[in-house]
């Protein structure tokens, strides 16, 4: 790129910073608003999941044509596109009045977003000397630890002062802000029309993806396998993959090259990070209602408790970037895993009545130990993995960070709502007039089995069923989590490759080239 001036490097770095801040806010921010969307789109509870789900999806798949797509039509023309797009597409979400029309607006604002935070670290690399590059990877990464930070409290607080729309319409004058300083600061780069890209092998990773998530995400709704729509949905999926994998087996330019899989380590940790992509989000899918919906917390409340987990992050990532190069990074996966493990596990005996006090240690706890992992789980997956296929590596690291994520949201939710109706009915046989408990003077004195009291006992009774279900679903992301130590037996040591790896920030740039 042509020499910048301080002036317009400054400027630029603040438009970046925006777009970078808005995608990172936007996958969390969501989360406190969802019984509220709940209600005002009249779904169920595994259907409002969906508003994250489609997100997440539509960012996975967009992800992985971001280099090509740069080096075709120019990195300034392609990032104000995404932006002006995600910044159109928030507004949409904020006036959908059904839940489809949510769910396919934010598939749309997945799809643009999902090149903002990959082009803003490109465009600072590009525009800070290599002397200055630290501190713009600093800059660029207390940006994105702002999102899960600010996320659930601004969240919280617009929708307690104004309404869940204003999640979305907060995004308005940023966008725009964005994209007229992107307009006038940015330079374009250079293009090529000689690359080439396998569409094939995109197309059918993206149907693969993307009945997969339709099956996870309507088969409690239709009763799985009963249904020929899932029946349908689990057979495009098989299509997708089969014709994906024989592409990648026969095809000369596959979109994903298999030889990256020799790398012994990267292809471990893809799976360590397929399982803590599902703790990451699926934890904050479960937390988010069992703060509003049993301890009865109001949206506020509630966005501060849940925002002290990206505090926890936060300092752990400082942390790590201190003891970086001095402590072998298993040893701070291994501690981060056995800390986000132990809070999943205390979260099975939450109740309506406890504090907020734990409900905050638990949370920041949990945060300081997802975030000894990242960061080390990347130098484990990139230490060894020739130069020549980075690129490939960080967008299917990505995207399969965003798939455990999803299919993790799915899963839990789907589980959450059969163990409730099934804890419910197990429950409901033990009330009867003629039950011990019911014929005890203190209950006879309080409820009865008609009117108002028989009203007070359904409302009990569902209680207790949510409070099991939640449980067990805590207990079973506690055995998730702890799927993933005999993983950490399997990787090999630090031991660098022939041709050492370029450095953490000339990675992320040849990643965008």
């Amino acid at each position: 790129m042509t020499e910048i001036t301080p002036l317009e490097r400054g400027l630029l770095t603040v438009c970046v910073m925006m777009a970078t801040i808005m995608q990172a806010l936007d996958t969390t921010i969501a989360n406190v608003a969802l019984p509220y969307m709940q209600g005002s789109l009249s779904t169920t509870q595994d259907q409002v999941n969906w508003v994250l789900t489609s997100y997440i999806v539509a960012a996975a798949i967009m992800t992985s044509p971001l280099g090509w797509t740069a080096m075709r039509f120019g990195r300034k023309k392609l990032f104000i596109v995404c932006a002006a797009g995600f910044t159109l597409a928030s507004m949409l979400c904020g006036i959908a009045q059904t839940i489809e029309q949510m769910v396919g607006f934010r598939l749309l604002q997945g799809v643009f977003g999902a090149a903002l935070v990959p082009l803003s670290q490109a465009v600072m690399l590009d525009v800070y000397p290599p002397e200055m590059r630290g501190k713009a990877m600093a800059i660029w990464g207390m940006g994105v630890m702002l999102g899960p930070i600010m996320g659930p409290t601004l969240g919280g607080w617009l929708t307690e002062n104004y309404t869940w729309r204003w999640v979305f319409f907060v995004n308005l004058p940023f966008g725009l802000l964005t994209v007229f300083g992107l307009g006038v600061f940015m330079r374009e780069t250079p293009t090529r029309t000689d690359v080439p890209f396998s569409w094939f092998g995109f197309l059918t990773l993206s149907l693969g993806i993307g009945a997969l998530q339709m099956m996870l995400d309507r088969g409690q709704e239709q009763s799985w396998f009963e249904s020929n729509e899932i029946i349908t949905e689990a057979i495009l999926s098989c299509v997708g993959f089969y014709f994906f994998l024989s592409d990648a087996l026969t095809s000369e330019r596959p979109f994903i090259p298999l030889r990256i899989f020799r790398d012994w380590n990267f292809s471990i940790a893809l799976v360590f990070m397929f399982i803590v992509g599902i703790i990451l989000l699926a934890t904050m899918a479960l937390v988010t209602p069992y703060i509003q919906n049993l301890m009865g917390y109001p949206v506020l409340a509630s966005g501060y408790l849940l925002g002290t987990r990206g505090v926890g992050t936060f300092f752990a990532m400082m942390l790590v970037g201190r003891l970086s190069g001095k402590v072998d990074p298993r040893l701070l996966v291994f501690a981060g895993l056995a800390l986000a493990t132990g809070t999943l596990y205390v979260m099975v005996g939450w109740t309506p009545e406890t504090s907020a006090t734990t409900i905050s240690i638990d949370s920041v706890a949990q945060g300081v130990g997802l975030g000894l992992v990242f960061v080390p789980l990347n130098t484990i997956a990139f230490a060894t993995l020739p130069g020549e296929i980075r690129t490939d590596g960080a967008a299917l690291w990505t995207l399969i960070r965003n798939l455990g994520s999803s299919v993790g949201i799915s899963l839990v939710i789907a589980s959450l709502t059969n163990n409730m109706s099934k804890f419910h009915s197990q429950l409901a046989d033990f009330i009867n007039p003629f039950s011990d408990a019911m014929r005890m003077p203190d209950v006879v004195g309080r409820m009865s089995m008609a009117g108002k009291g028989l009203a007070a006992i359904e409302g009990m009774v569902s209680q207790q069923a949510a409070v099991m279900a939640y449980s067990n679903a805590f207990l079973v992301m506690t055995f998730v989590s702890l799927a993933a130590f005999p993983l950490l037996a399997l990787i090999r040591g630090a031991a660098r490759p022939a041709s050492a790896p370029a450095k953490p920030e000339e990675a992320a740039h040849a990643a965008m080239d």
